[in-house]
């Protein structure tokens, strides 16, 4: 099994279970959308097809011999309809979120994230210590490229990508979950998942 395979069954499964737990105490329903993964050196990825509406992101650091880096994004359309499907109620949107806004994000991204970072320390069987979780405003696209930031240009990564959406009262929205995950990362999880083992 490649290193694409595994990080994308990790990814699944994990991401599964999250929006499971996540419809039982919604007033709408989760599920997982597209998922894909890309790989090439950071320094040459294009952020630009991303570019677009203003956002909201939650992201960790993860520190360590294997750093990477996670974050999920809401578009600022679907603050109001998430924040009413979450708490029952609805946020007047991004440009309105007060601290109330921003703790309903934080502990969106802080469910959702954690979920995807567990599943990668079990398969590896190491503990992993994110940071606290940050939260950003801003397109997409640079979204993304502070997410980079702070990783080696020049190693090559993975791009992990999946849309989460979420239905509530005949209103989809929907939110992107991206790991940006290293070459070493990668082929520690394909020595200890193996070739043809199950996740």
């Amino acid at each position: 099994m490649n290193a694409n395979r595994i990080l994308e069954n990790i990814t699944v499964a994990s991401l599964e279970k999250c929006v499971g737990r996540l419809s039982k105490v919604s007033a709408g329903r989760w599920s997982l959308a597209d998922v894909s993964v890309s790989r090439g050196v950071l320094s040459d990825m294009s952020f630009e097809r991303r570019s677009g509406e203003s956002g909201a992101a939650v992201y960790f650091e993860i520190s360590g011999d294997c750093p990477f880096t996670a974050m999920i994004i809401f578009q600022a359309a679907d603050i109001k309809p998430i924040s009413k499907c979450f708490l029952g109620f609805a946020f007047k949107g991004l440009a309105d979120a007060n601290q109330s806004a921003q703790l309903l994000i934080s502990e969106l991204g802080n469910i959702i994230l954690n979920s995807f970072i567990g599943s990668l320390s079990n398969a590896l069987k190491r503990s992993f210590i994110p940071s606290a979780p940050k939260c950003l405003t801003g397109e997409p696209r640079f979204l993304l490229e502070a997410l980079a930031a702070f990783l080696g240009k020049e190693q090559k990564y993975s791009l992990v990508s999946v849309m989460l959406d979420l239905q509530c009262d005949h209103i989809v929205t929907r939110a992107e979950v991206v790991g940006i995950i290293p070459e070493k990362l990668e082929a520690e999880l394909k020595k200890s998942v193996g070739d043809g083992e199950k996740i």
